[in-house]
């Protein structure tokens, strides 16, 4: 089942939408397209760097007589986006939240990952619940579009869109297409009626920082079918700061970054064998063995374990979890 928003009225729609967010331009000169390509870039590694973070979340139309929207809610934090890889049409970035524990303390956790890659081959949506699939791109439909793909505190999936960095309105942004995601932590610990978001992102450079927002149609099972349940806007501003303990997450990424590359390896390795994978969902963490990678990293990185023990167990709670995903979305 697919949904859309015309006149701003959320439709069933009956044909299959393409699966890029904003059609390709195929007129570019071949100078024009090089050009395009370095200012996106630009734009992604502009990312990297020290934030204060504010996360604002509103729940706003509801889509059944029978919900009430929640309160609006805002937090925040301070947070280290590195670039981990570039290849120059792939770029990974991490991020690291540094948490002020008190008495002069810094707890560093290990936040979420986005992948940005040029004209891909595949992406990894999410298929339906646990399940993620590796989803082929024909070629003319990824002519001068990104991805964006999206991992989880342990480096599992969360959720992947694809789209064109373009101007307009002299605004600068990033749009993906209608993508499927499991639920965050805010909503997962409170038992809801909907069970998976669907959900547009778009990412902005703004002065002295970016801006990710999201679009975010509620979904739930009702009577056996997948049905709207509550309509939500999301805006994570990043604003340019240092006035924090910067260096207790570049020392954290320093002495564990050998390992979280062996994590990410052992995910590759298992999307790659089955076409997508499946693992189990958890509230709290993400995944049921999301607690105890983290758990190693951070030992790890206090002197308390040893890398390559950790790695090799990485290796076998990966492989534990993982099962074959859906080849197809299945979404319904």
């Amino acid at each position: 089942m697919k949904f859309r928003y015309y006149a701003g009225i959320l439709v069933l729609a009956i044909a299959p939408a393409p699966l890029w967010a904003n059609p390709p331009e195929t007129n570019q000169s071949a100078s024009a397209q090089k050009a395009a390509f370095e200012q996106d870039r630009a734009d992604i590694l502009a990312m990297a760097g020290n934030y204060k973070v504010r996360f604002d979340m509103q729940e706003s139309t509801a889509w059944r007589a029978d919900y009430e929207p929640r309160e609006r809610k805002i937090s925040g934090g301070n947070e280290v986006v590195r670039v981990i890889e570039d290849t120059g049409t792939k770029i990974i970035l991490q991020h690291l939240l540094v948490v002020d524990m008190g008495d002069g303390k810094d707890f560093i956790v290990k936040h979420w990952r986005q992948d940005w890659e040029y004209e891909p081959e595949d992406i990894l949506v999410y298929s339906d619940r646990h399940s993620w699939s590796l989803r082929s791109v024909p070629a003319e439909q990824r002519k001068g579009q990104w991805s964006q793909t999206v991992y989880q505190v342990d480096d599992s999936p969360r959720y992947a869109g694809i789209g064109t960095w373009e101007t307009e309105a002299g605004v600068r942004r990033w749009s993906s297409n209608w993508t499927w995601r499991p639920l965050a932590r805010r909503d997962a610990v409170r038992d809801p009626v909907y069970d998976r978001y669907y959900a547009i992102n778009r990412h902005s450079p703004m002065p002295g920082g970016w801006i990710h927002f999201q679009d975010n149609t509620k979904m739930g099972m009702v009577e056996g079918k997948l049905a709207p349940i509550v309509q939500e806007y999301v805006l994570n501003t990043y604003t340019k700061f240092d006035d924090y303990n910067v260096k207790a997450a570049d020392d954290y990424w320093s002495k564990t970054k050998g390992y979280w590359a062996e994590v990410r390896a052992s995910w590759d390795k298992a999307f790659a064998s089955h076409r997508g994978v499946t693992v189990e969902e958890e509230a709290q963490t993400g995944t049921v063995i999301s607690g105890e990678l983290l758990s190693m990293g951070t030992k790890i990185a206090d002197g308390e374990m040893d890398a390559k023990a950790a790695t090799q167990k990485a290796r076998t709670l990966i492989a534990d979890a993982t099962k074959p995903g859906a080849v197809q979305t299945a979404q319904k």
